[in-house]
């Protein structure tokens, strides 16, 4: 993904992350794949209702300081209001930040609303297996590209062949 983006420009990456009843956090900005990676391995699931709202609040508000060109969610499940996330989704989509939601596995609640917070914030939704590392890390590069390069350096990346390009073009477009 970091290779992705720095043959475009570059890409700085805010590892945001919920567990437990409440707990919501986000690390600072990182352009370094080595230091997203330490971030990411100190990081132990814990039981709880997804927090979706928070993150897409967290997105409008890191946007409000620096532009954001892109917002990346990977998840297996959704336990909140639809509409509250719906609203935060187009709030997303009338700034400019899409949301690419990304699923893990097949909870058909979580589906679909993922597929709106994709389709309100001008974002795309895509579905991976859990045993999928390879097709979650396409999506990821695709994603990275969209966000050094805009949508030129994704149909770049499409042409050389790349699934998760390929997919995330479709929905773009």
């Amino acid at each position: 993904m970091f290779r992705e983006a720095a043959g475009i420009g570059g890409l700085d990456i805010q590892l945001v992350y919920f567990r437990g009843l409440s707990e919501c956090r986000a690390s600072g900005w990182v352009a370094q794949s080595d230091k997203l990676a330490d971030l990411m391995s100190r990081i132990d699931c814990r039981g709880g209702q997804t927090q979706i709202g928070k993150v897409l609040s967290h997105a409008r508000h890191e946007h409000a300081r620096r532009k954001v060109q892109a917002l990346v969610f990977v998840g297996d499940a959704m336990e909140e209001p639809i509409d509250a996330l719906c609203q935060a989704a187009g709030e997303l989509g009338l700034l400019g930040v899409p949301v690419f939601m990304f699923q893990e596995g097949t909870d058909a609640v979580a589906e679909n609303a993922y597929r709106e917070i994709a389709r309100l914030s001008r974002g795309a939704y895509c579905r991976f297996d859990a045993g999928s590392a390879h097709q979650l890390g396409e999506l990821l590069r695709a994603v990275a590209a969209y966000a050094a390069g805009g949508i030129k350096a994704l149909a770049d990346l499409s042409k050389k062949r790349s699934a998760g390009a390929q997919k995330l073009l479709a929905q773009l477009k």
